[in-house]
């Protein structure tokens, strides 16, 4: 097993805490995330583990490359558009560091 750049890392912890925070508010996830959240935080990392980008990954909604489902990229954009402004109180290094991400031009992808 290859090691994720530390940007892939990141990007795993932020949607997980993401997730957790909207499970929790929405599905009653008593310390845990339901089997539904649990689907989508799976597939999210799957994904994020094979980003063509790696370590120069863009925030998702500026990538032209859509790695998601359009089923699951609805589902994260929920998450994302419940938590995002959550994120700053709840977890401020990751919040911060997913704005920061945002300003960050998306790079192209090679032969594009």
């Amino acid at each position: 097993m290859t090691t994720l750049p530390a940007r892939i890392r990141r990007e795993r912890r932020t949607i997980r805490a993401m997730t957790r925070i909207n499970c929790r508010d929405h599905h009653d996830g008593a310390g845990r995330l339901c089997e539904d959240c649990e689907t989508l935080l799976d597939y999210a990392h799957r994904r994020l583990g094979v980003c063509p980008f790696g370590a120069g990954k863009p925030a998702c909604n500026h990538c032209e490359v859509h790695c998601y489902s359009r089923k699951m990229r609805e589902q994260v954009k929920a998450v994302m558009r419940y938590a995002g402004p959550r994120m700053l109180l709840r977890h401020p290094i990751l919040g911060l560091g997913h704005l920061l991400d945002k300003l960050r031009p998306a790079p192209r992808l090679a032969g594009k």
